[in-house]
């Protein structure tokens, strides 16, 4: 739809807005529609890392569902002693 304006349409265009808003208000309406376009372009990334951030947290919660849990084998030259010192009143 816009990719057909081409210069003669751009002329015009800045001529007609030239004649509705002066020489005074252009420039200021310039700027103003500047600073808006900038403003839409931060939070339109700002948006897209906040919805890559939560996919990438998605994804990452997804795959440790999926590992199975770790499971701790006790060695069998570990003993319950080895584990848990014992005082002098405590000897067997």
């Amino acid at each position: 739809m816009f990719g057909s304006i081409g210069v003669p349409e751009l002329i015009i265009i800045l001529t007609i807005a030239l004649i509705i808003f002066g020489p005074r208000k252009l420039p200021e309406l310039g700027r103003s529609l500047g600073r808006s376009l900038n403003e839409f372009k931060k939070a339109s990334n700002e948006l897209r890392n906040t919805l890559d951030d939560e996919i990438r947290l998605e994804d990452q919660k997804s795959t440790e569902r999926q590992r199975p849990p770790a499971v701790i084998i006790p060695r069998p030259e570990d003993s319950v002693d080895d584990v848990v010192p014992r005082s002098k009143g405590d000897q067997v």
